[in-house]
């Protein structure tokens, strides 16, 4: 059963923030806002939004677990978490340059689940399911059913891996890799430790923000455990998403000797003055993760109203240069389809 098949569970309330309430990771997958009519209530929204969040909700549906809503402020439509998660009628233009595939996933797909698009490494898109639904998401269109379905299904992916020595390096994406359970994760880690030409395994996940409890010992310890070297990419936009709850989780991961990087993506009304970018890279270091990227949003369908310019991103970046340390300051970079690097913009 795929996480958007879980029965709402609407009488929940609002998990207090700081508060680890599950028995476990997957029960705060299950219990996650799916219901756009709720989260409004939740966050004691206007009337207004509920109308627009219904009718872009029918398209991407809404997902958002409890613990990152209780981060938000209630009454604030422009809380800077909200604004990801909350469905607006603004998605449901049409705008001339935003489309389904705006990075070339198709195109860079050798086998299902298997896309190559830049030398010394390929993205396996791992799963569909995510802990969040960010309304940005580039892979809102994707389509996750042609994608393989249980471990066996990645046969011809990992023949293809196998079958090339310039890759170096996996990295796991979806959707949220940290969505499978251990054994599946596991025995996909296993099978890629098997080529002896793979010399890192690249984590991309959501999850540790979203919901802490899915750092397990017993996830530290899956990737160690690997001759692998293990580097887990997070995805961070706003220094109100790194609360303790996601802090500890981001210690237990540190602790363990896994390289932690962040990727922001730049967003109108979320992270697009210098203030909430600086507050965001001082919060990131201070909990030892690097600041990696700061994306120019992918120009996918839907997310039109989240476009900053650029020379605003690149005026942003010099702010951020003279008043951070160098090791602070995120590449601002944009991925084009077909080119072989990301283009670094500032």
């Amino acid at each position: 059963m795929s996480i958007l098949e879980i029965p709402v569970n609407s009488s929940s309330p609002v998990v207090p923030a700081g508060v680890l309430p599950y028995r476990s990771w997957q029960a705060a997958l299950k219990d996650a806002v799916r219901d756009p009519v709720e989260l409004c209530r939740l966050l004691d929204l206007p009337p207004r939004f509920v109308a627009g969040a219904v009718r872009a909700a029918r398209d991407f549906p809404v997902f958002a677990p409890r613990g990152y809503i209780a981060r938000m402020r209630p009454g604030d439509p422009n809380d800077p978490l909200l604004r990801q998660v909350l469905p607006l009628d603004d998605e449901l233009a049409a705008v001339e340059g935003f489309g389904p595939d705006p990075v070339g996933d198709r195109a860079a797909t050798l086998s299902p689940g298997l896309l190559h698009k830049y030398r010394s490494r390929v993205l396996m898109v791992t799963t569909g399911a995510c802990a969040v639904h960010c309304r940005y998401c580039f892979r809102r269109h994707f389509p996750y059913a042609e994608g393989p379905r249980s471990p066996a299904d990645w046969e011809d992916a990992l023949r293809s891996i196998a079958g090339d020595s310039t890759v170096h390096e996996v990295i796991l994406s979806g959707g949220d890799p940290l969505t499978l359970v251990d054994e599946h994760l596991a025995a996909l880690v296993a099978r890629l430790a098997e080529i002896g030409h793979v010399r890192r395994l690249r984590v991309h996940t959501r999850l540790p923000l979203m919901i802490p409890e899915r750092v397990t010992d017993a996830l530290v310890a899956l990737l160690r455990s690997s001759r692998l070297t293990p580097i887990m990419v997070i995805h961070a936009n706003h220094a109100q998403e790194l609360d303790a709850t996601s802090a500890a989780a981001l210690a237990r991961l540190s602790d363990a000797g896994i390289p932690l990087l962040n990727q922001t993506v730049l967003l109108r009304g979320v992270n697009d003055d210098v203030e909430s970018l600086v507050d965001l890279s001082e919060r990131l270091v201070d909990l030892r993760v690097m600041p990696y990227y700061l994306h120019q949003l992918d120009r996918v369908a839907g997310a039109a109203h989240f476009e900053v310019d650029p020379r605003r991103g690149e005026q942003l970046v010099a702010q951020l240069r003279s008043r951070l340390s160098g090791y602070a300051v995120p590449r601002y970079v944009l991925e084009t389809a077909g080119e072989d690097h990301k283009r670094v913009l500032a």
